[in-house]
């Protein structure tokens, strides 16, 4: 178990600088459960002279690096750790060099959630550095409360390898799970620093597709320049702030009519910027929220229970080769039975960069 462990902490703690997501902040502490048949590790350390004096929680958390130090503090306080051979049980007890340290260590949701786990997976385009896959609507990207298995993550280790030896199995970005379409991972570590830095210097190009409600008036281009921040109403939301009173960040998406009907309007939609939820908060804000995005105010239609969103094409320069890539996916049968429904149709395949460089 040591060694299971020990893995997944260099796949979540190795982090490459600043990883830009439209879909929020990552999350690696794990939390105390009560994991009834798992297996635990009984722990015995004898503690070295360069952390004589510290509080026993801090010791931990140098010496059990896989383990959060407040999840340590609760398994102290539980009576897991015992110092030579009585039981331990305030995390602010001081110690000593040369103590004999022995600690069970009850694996956590985390530590179990980074292991390979088959599935099929679309992958458009696929070179030795770098994959995109084109991700259903359903799937999590990355484990986290509520799904710590099943993930994006689990299929990306037992597809290959070398993901194990990556931070976050090489994920740079991530879609929220009801939404379909391409995702950009790295297969290798160079690869992944360079297109953390080429999506956080907005050189990856993100273009949706977005079913919404009501039909689109006025200009049919229109540049969104509108803060993002948590919803002082409602936490687990995201909404349009006024900076100069809560915090929120620039975001900035450029929607494009592609189609109107009498129930709602097809959109494209282009990131300028990757804010948590920004296209489902930018639409909501102008009075189109997404079809069956109950989180903000769309409703069940034309036979989507999901939200009507789809990452339809990436573009950039490969960071590695220099080649241009710009991959396109195919529309997912419940979004193109949507259309059909409200007698839309699907837009053009437009390949031409050079075409939309003005946009």
């Amino acid at each position: 178990m040591a060694t299971f462990l020990n893995q997944a902490a260099a796949i979540i703690s190795a982090t490459p600088p600043s990883p830009v997501s439209p879909d929020g902040d990552w999350d690696v502490d794990g939390e105390p459960h009560d994991d009834v048949g798992a297996e635990a590790e009984l722990r015995q350390l004898v503690l070295p002279a360069e952390l004589h004096g510290q509080r026993l929680d801090r010791m931990l958390a140098a010496l059990v690096p896989e383990f959060s130090r407040n999840y340590l503090r609760q398994l102290i306080e539980a009576g897991a750790a015992r110092i030579q051979g009585a039981p331990a049980a305030k995390p602010a007890r001081k110690v000593r060099a040369g103590d004999r340290l022995a600690i069970e260590l009850r694996p956590t949701p985390m530590s179990q959630a980074f292991v390979p786990q088959p599935m099929a997976l679309a992958v458009v385009y696929e070179d030795e550095h770098l994959a995109v896959i084109d991700k259903p609507a359903g799937l999590v990207v990355h484990p986290a409360p509520g799904n710590w298995s099943g993930t994006l993550l689990n299929g990306l280790l037992a597809r290959d390898a070398a993901a194990a030896n990556l931070p976050r199995a090489g994920i740079v970005h991530r879609l929220d799970k009801d939404t379909s379409g391409l995702l950009v991972v790295a297969r290798t570590r160079a690869a992944m620093d360079a297109l953390v830095a080429l999506i956080a210097a907005r050189q990856v190009r993100r273009e949706y597709l977005a079913l919404a409600h009501r039909p689109w008036t006025g200009a049919p281009a229109r540049e969104i320049d509108a803060p993002i921040g948590r919803d002082p109403r409602q936490r687990l939301r995201m909404a349009v702030v006024d900076v100069a009173r809560q915090p929120g960040k620039p975001a900035q998406t450029r929607c494009e009519l592609q189609q109107n009907a009498a129930q709602g309007c097809l959109l494209r939609c282009l990131l300028r910027t990757g804010r948590t939820h920004q296209i489902r908060v930018h639409l909501a804000h102008l009075g189109h929220p997404l079809v069956a995005d109950a989180l903000y105010g769309g409703a069940p239609a034309a036979g989507l229970t999901r939200q009507a969103l789809h990452a339809r094409r990436l573009a950039f320069t490969h960071p590695i080769t220099g080649q241009a890539v710009d991959v396109l996916a195919p529309l997912p049968a419940d979004l193109a039975a949507a259309l059909a429904a409200w007698g839309l149709t699907m837009p053009p395949d437009d390949m031409d960069l050079a075409a939309d460089a003005a946009r």
